[in-house]
């Protein structure tokens, strides 16, 4: 039988109604044969009104701790209530909370943005599956973890999601499905754009790119556990039926748990083109691009100055490249030279953490100033940094930045 972790966003459960419908689909998706373990989020916006009663109440500031023991009580009273709406259904259920002998999810004692203990949490959700297996269905508070002590800590942002994801990873789940407001991954804002569409499927990487650059509908910190061999989908609580299709999220197709450094396999050529005003001109980046484009030349990366923009190309494409970039320049009255560079190796360190870590570049790039390693240029975003390096150095560098990485 196949095995599906399923969270409940807190809109899904915003009322006895929808509590209700919510936990239908699960005894249905349940009398179909599925062994099925449930995470649930706090009632929409109940978290944060708690935290506004008890200020209001006290006329004080909270401690770390009692704000996480406060901002647990709306993860224990949904799962407490989903878990008495299956058993309403006629199917066992238990709800499993940090105060539970089975709580799975071990942290370290940062109360408000705890760190998992993913091999511990893994060992302790053999508790979860004894239930599983004995026909019950477990529901699991989100967003919530142990402390060494038995305390209480919050998993930050995206804490509910990440839960789902987590549980999926530790029992080798065949699916995660995440049930939330939305019919899925639309192509962008339908509240900005009508046009919208909804999309089939998304990849881990364009998703957690999206969720990373504002994007809503998951959290980028919860994609750190999704495993490659789990399906997983996003689907809208309206349907009340979890067979409904939604979006597929595909992946990730690289690294474990999202976290990656890779060497490109072939030299990078550089290609460097001056001029004056460039910023200031639109469509410029567009010429030299698509000029590369007509010709099927890849861009692996185009960096941008005040009077100059880079452009990196495979070092078998670079003559033909250079060619074609200098018959824009002498075209063009912004341009005035350009010029092609030494080889160099590519290297891509990607970790969804780069945004929420200060100092990440000076980590991965210190280690190469130790070792007399030189960066020729370097590009970064907010889940991937990538560096230049003289081509002979390219395995050594990438040695050094995965050992960061570890």
């Amino acid at each position: 039988m196949d095995l599906v972790v399923v969270k409940f966003g807190g809109t899904s459960v915003g009322d006895g109604s929808r509590i209700k419908k919510a936990a239908q689909s699960v005894v249905n998706e349940y009398m179909n044969g599925s062994r099925v373990v449930v995470v649930v989020s706090a009632v929409n916006k109940t978290t944060d009104e708690l935290i506004g009663l008890s200020d209001e109440a006290i006329g004080a500031s909270l401690t770390d701790k009692q704000k996480a023991e406060i901002m647990a009580m709306g993860e224990l009273t949904s799962a407490r209530l989903f878990s008495a709406t299956i058993e309403s259904l006629g199917v066992k259920s238990e709800f499993i909370d940090p105060y539970s002998e089975l709580w799975p999810i071990k942290t370290d004692s940062n109360y408000l943005e705890a760190t998992i203990d993913f091999n511990t949490t893994r060992k302790n959700t053999e508790g979860i599956m004894q239930l599983v297996n004995q026909g019950v269905i477990p529901v699991i508070c989100g967003f919530l973890g142990q402390g060494p002590g038995g305390e209480i800590t919050t998993l930050g942002r995206g804490g509910s999601d990440i839960t789902a994801f987590l549980i999926g990873h530790c029992l080798d789940a065949n699916e995660v499905i995440i049930v939330t407001d939305v019919d899925g991954v639309m192509s962008t804002d339908p509240n900005k754009i009508e046009e919208a569409e909804l999309l089939d499927e998304i990849s881990v990487e364009e998703l957690r790119d999206l969720a990373t650059h504002g994007a809503q509908v998951l959290h980028p910190h919860a994609l750190k556990y999704k495993d490659p061999l789990i399906t997983a989908k996003i689907i809208n609580f309206a349907h009340g039926d979890l067979s409904s299709k939604g979006t597929r999220i595909l992946g990730p197709f690289e690294g474990e748990m999202l976290k990656c450094v890779t060497l490109y396999k072939n030299p990078i050529s550089l290609i460097a083109i001056v001029g004056e005003a460039m910023v200031k001109t639109p469509g410029l980046i567009a010429k030299l691009s698509g000029s590369l484009a007509d010709s099927d030349i890849n861009i692996f990366g185009i960096s941008a100055g005040q009077n100059s923009i880079t452009a990196f190309v495979d070092k078998a494409d670079s003559n033909k490249a250079y060619h074609l970039l200098h018959n824009v320049v002498i075209e063009s009255d912004v341009l005035s030279s350009l010029s092609l560079g030494r080889d160099t190796a590519m290297i891509t360190f990607v970790s969804p953490d780069i945004i929420d870590t200060p100092g990440i570049i000076s980590d991965v790039t210190e280690p190469l100033r130790k070792n007399d390693i030189n960066i020729v240029e370097i590009i970064s975003s907010q889940t991937a940094i990538v560096l230049f390096v003289d081509w002979e150095d390219g395995e050594k560098a990438r040695e050094l930045i995965n050992e960061v990485l570890e």
